[in-house]
């Protein structure tokens, strides 16, 4: 290892275009642990299947041979409202457990249907997962994280205040002996299962002399744990995934390295201790978060099998590392990036350039990758893009669009499956590139204190300590000054979203004979009619917005496949298999080859060897063959199904259930569905 760093660090030194981290070696590859990992099987027990979020199941009475007679077994209408449910449930003894699109618990006769309790909890429940343990049901709400009694429905009181503790999350948490383990916004937190007493913390962001503080100019924020996470029971450590550096597009806020954003980390479960971290991109500046949970597999290398944790990413690499060092298991290449010419901003020196495991979705975007679909289509787009930028890891330049791959995936949240018969990894992927312009604008002169407006205290009072004194930002609180261009928000809504809050955002207690005034100062209608005295001009880069690199008809502006599953063969590294994902009817009627659509659901892998996704705008869930990719079976749901499948057995019979409620990215009609399916009863 010593001599693979020195190398390293010659080749940087000359100038080289590539560096290698080499792979680790075979004397030091953790060796196969089958106990660390209890597969799924009659119970689904944990969102994303079981601890390593494997989303495989040993149950295989569906299979390739039958699962063409699979029909529909039940459908559950949780008659609150509609909304857009993203969570995978958890099903323990025969019973489902899941949030409603009303944002209510819920438990349901797994072989019926029918509900059998319900709790409404104080904010959304858990929007990307929860846990059963012991009896109890884990889930974050809000600024909160809930134990219910799995029997009853009701709040376990002993633990935090009445079932409760403050903790914010949207991902499923861990358990690990007596620890609850939660990855909460920026932070991950451990709490006493059965007390709620908190236990340790690790921030994502390090403060003060915590190690990697020094790779941020200044405290930032970001680095999110909305992705997930996964445990090794029997090491006992725990493996959280993160977001990106905020603002986006903006780095100048926050150079550096920034870790642990875009990171995977492994903490020893017990204490938080840091073991170790790998960061694939350094100082991203383009939204392109590691999404998703980590899986934790098994992969056979000459011969021998070892553990190790494979993490999907926004822009189609699987990073393959050892469970317990941390290091590649192949060979992990990174390339001289380019430089940034923008102000302030200092891009890194050194961006991946994966070959192995092979990428899952395109990379870097050029004019040979225009939609074919039709010549008005491709002219459509070649005029929207002529002025340009576009290249691998191109920083932006002012006022010139930059057109990339990845914001909206390769893989998305819902991440992969991995069977641990094959060593196969099943991964949904997007391949849809955006359009992002960064311009630098002169911001308006200082107000002069002698001349301050009822509306300038007003800010002061209720809006600088977010958003500045001057309105240039503060943290996670953006800059005010371009509110006015109604490009991100429109006046009539402003007070609405400040007596309620929306996002990160709180609601404000502005009064409402103050409310005016505000408005008259952040859209400046009370400037004085005296102009201020002369000042140093101020400017501040900001984005422009972004969007979709879509054709005239609002189709992806790149050549199929948009959408696609994806079988990587973990012992190899190379792409087993790959098949379109959804299907654009019109498309097919008019001759064109299945495209795949843009997709938000997710596969679910079972040792009948298929494998289970659903995501897609066409509404359907669908099955293929885990070997070869072939479509096996297809039904249509009655709302788009914008979460991963899960499966469970009652009284011996197998069922397939999914969330089908519609919305988010994909839009659609929204619904309150969950959907199960087995095959005809003997």
């Amino acid at each position: 290892m010593k001599a693979g760093i020195i190398a390293l660090l010659c080749i940087t030194a000359y100038g080289a275009e590539y560096r290698t981290i080499p792979a680790e070696s075979t004397v030091r590859r953790t060796p196969a642990d089958d106990a660390s990992i209890q597969y799924s099987g009659a119970d689904w027990s944990r969102s994303h299947g079981d601890n390593s979020s494997s989303r495989y199941s040993t149950l295989k009475q569906i299979n390739r041979s039958n699962v063409g007679n699979l029909k529909l077994a039940w459908t559950y209408r949780s008659g609150d409202g509609n909304g857009h449910l993203q969570a995978n449930p958890v099903i323990v003894n025969g019973v489902m457990y899941a949030p409603t699109a009303g944002h209510a618990m819920i438990a349901v006769d797994g072989a019926t249907g029918r509900e059998i309790w319900r709790f409404q909890p104080e904010g959304r429940p858990a929007h990307r997962g929860l846990i059963y343990s012991q009896g109890r049901l884990f889930f974050a709400a809000g600024d909160w994280v809930y134990s219910l009694d799995a029997a009853t429905g009701k709040p376990l009181r002993a633990f935090g205040a009445n079932g409760r503790i403050v903790a914010r999350g949207v991902v499923a948490p861990s358990v690990f002996k007596n620890i609850l383990i939660v990855p909460c916004w920026n932070v991950v937190r451990a709490f006493d299962i059965a007390t709620g007493k908190p236990l340790w913390s690790f921030h994502m962001i390090p403060t003060g002399g915590e190690f990697g503080s020094d790779s941020w100019s200044k405290p930032g924020y970001g680095a999110n744990t909305w992705g997930g996470m996964a445990l090794d029971v029997v090491r006992g450590i725990a493996y959280v995934s993160a977001g990106s550096p905020h603002p986006n597009y903006l780095g100048m806020h926050h150079s550096g390295d920034n870790l642990f954003a875009n990171s995977l980390v492994a903490l020893k479960a017990e204490t938080g201790e840091r073991l170790w971290h790998f960061q694939e991109i350094h100082h991203d500046i383009w939204d392109l978060d590691i999404p998703a949970p980590p899986n934790l597999v098994t992969v056979t290398l000459g011969g021998k099998r070892y553990d190790a944790v494979a993490q999907v990413t926004k822009i189609g690499n699987t990073l393959l590392l050892d469970r317990v060092s941390g290091k590649p298991l192949f060979p992990y290449r990174e390339r001289r990036a380019p430089k940034s010419e923008l102000d302030g901003e200092t891009t890194s020196d050194w961006q991946p350039d994966v070959e192995v495991p092979q990428p899952f979705a395109r990379q870097v975007f050029s004019r040979d990758d225009v939609t074919n679909i039709s010549p008005q289509s491709r002219a459509y787009v070649l005029d929207k893009i002529v002025n340009a930028d576009f290249g691998w890891f191109a920083p932006f330049r002012d006022g010139k669009p930059l057109v990339f791959y990845g914001m909206l995936g390769g893989a998305e949240w819902t991440g992969a499956s991995f069977d641990p018969a094959s060593g196969w990894l099943y991964v949904t992927s997007n391949e849809l590139p955006y359009v992002v312009n960064v311009i630098r604008t002169k911001l308006p002169p200082r107000r002069d204190p002698k001349t301050m407006t009822q509306g300038n205290k007003t800010y002061l009072q209720y809006c600088a300590g977010c958003h500045g004194v001057d309105r240039d930002g503060v943290g996670a609180g953006p800059p005010l000054f371009f509110i006015s261009t109604g490009i991100r928000v429109k006046e009539r809504n402003v007070p609405g979203i400040i007596r309620t809050g929306r996002g990160a955002m709180p609601a404000i207690p502005v009064p409402e004979d103050k409310m005016k005034g505000l408005m008259d100062f952040l859209y400046d209608r009370d400037l004085p009619a005296t102009p201020p005295p002369p000042q140093t001009e101020r400017f501040l880069y900001r984005f422009n917005g972004y969007g979709q690199l879509l054709d005239q008809d609002g189709r992806p502006g790149v050549k199929p496949p948009w959408g696609s599953l994806n079988a990587i063969n973990l012992n190899t590294g190379k792409i087993a298999w790959k098949v379109p994902l959804g299907e654009d009817e019109e498309l097919t009627r008019r001759g064109i080859p299945k495209t795949g659509l843009t997709n938000f659901g997710g596969a679910m892998t079972t040792a009948g060897g298929l494998v289970f996704c659903a995501g897609t705008s066409d509404l359907k869930i669908r099955a293929f063959d885990s070997l070869t990719g072939e479509e096996k079976w297809s039904h249509k749901l009655p709302f788009g199904g914008y979460a991963p499948p899960a499966t469970y057995e009652v009284h011996g019979r197998q069922y397939i259930v999914i969330a089908a409620t519609g919305g988010g990215k994909l839009g659609g009609t929204l619904g309150d569905a969950y959907v199960a399916f087995a095959l005809p009863a003997p």
